[in-house]
């Protein structure tokens, strides 16, 4: 298992990108994620205490998973991610590939949900190694009920089509739409015990702490 947390290797991905990128392109790109924040998304989201939205979404076999009957067998984590295409997301999953034995040690379970089809979720799983399930969202069911989903602003959708980041494709839903990178941890009885809601889609929960606030939770 690698020592660097999750943390230090998203930073240094982001000073590596900042060193490569055009000024001005970040700029914008900084400016856009501001934006994000000031319109209090991360507020309105759903919260520490409120009821998980229960939602049947498929894996990247097709298979349709139901959120409850993971929850009422196992604390269950559910980590957004924007996609495959998106570097941050790869480490955070990769984190949390590394720390998922430890997870299920404390009778957790972990899921990640993104807007990718599941052909594009299969070969996100299969790029990076993933022993737990990678969940379709490409109607945006889920999203929307945490209240994490986000139209991209038009300065985005030119960036993103410019590099082949072409979402509607990617996520087979015609829309230029993301959730933000956040991560969950939902009780048996569907509450939600953590949360971690970050317009900034360079930071992520670390997956120690997630493991942490378990722990705590199982010993109250």
């Amino acid at each position: 298992m690698s020592t660097t947390s999750l943390t230090q290797q998203l930073a240094e991905y982001k000073a590596g990108f900042i060193q490569r990128v055009p000024s001005e392109r970040l700029a914008m790109m900084e400016g856009a994620t501001a934006e994000l924040k000031a319109s209090g998304i991360e507020v309105s989201a759903l919260q520490i205490g409120d009821q998980a939205p229960d939602i049947e979404l498929p894996d990247a076999t097709g298979q349709v998973v139901r959120l409850s009957d993971l929850w009422h067998q196992n604390i269950l984590v559910v980590a957004f991610y924007r996609g495959g295409w998106c570097p941050y997301c790869n480490l955070e999953l990769r984190a949390w590939q590394q720390h998922l034995e430890s997870l299920i040690e404390l009778g957790g379970r972990l899921i990640a949900i993104s807007p990718q089809t599941p052909d594009n979720s299969l070969s996100t799983a299969e790029k990076n190694q993933l022993a737990f399930p990678v969940l379709s969202d490409s109607n945006l069911l889920a999203a929307n009920a945490f209240g994490i989903a986000f139209e991209l602003p038009k300065a985005l959708i030119e960036l993103y089509g410019s590099v082949g980041n072409d979402l509607p494709m990617l996520n087979g839903n015609e829309r230029w739409v993301l959730p933000l990178p956040a991560t969950y941890v939902i009780g048996s009885d569907g509450r939600i015990i953590y949360a971690h809601i970050e317009a900034d889609y360079r930071e992520r929960a670390e997956p120690t702490e997630v493991l942490k606030a378990i722990s705590l939770q199982q010993h109250r």
